[in-house]
């Protein structure tokens, strides 16, 4: 029974890796296609310009920036959230 068990855990972790691995590309793709469409502009050259180079870097930058921000801010929300319902349970004496 216990193989089982270790069995399905393991698809689990399959199917948690397969999705996270899923939202990184997502996310990455978004950020190509956003970074892409605001700096390149030119197309009569096979080299990027200089220009073009530090407006990707910045935009790529800025992205990471803002999506780890969010993330620390629903991390924040989380923990309060649950320190009410926790607080909430005692109230109620459940």
């Amino acid at each position: 029974m216990e193989k089982t068990h270790k069995k399905i855990d393991i698809n689990q972790l399959d199917k948690d890796q397969l999705k996270t691995f899923s939202d990184f590309l997502i996310s990455y793709n978004r950020l190509t296609e956003m970074c892409f469409t605001d700096c390149v502009c030119d197309f009569t050259s096979h080299e990027l310009k200089e220009t073009e180079v530090k407006c990707s870097l910045n935009c790529m930058e800025k992205y990471l920036k803002m999506n780890q921000r969010v993330s620390q801010r629903f991390q924040e929300f989380q923990m309060i959230a649950n320190e009410n319902a926790m607080a909430m349970l005692k109230k109620t004496g459940k």
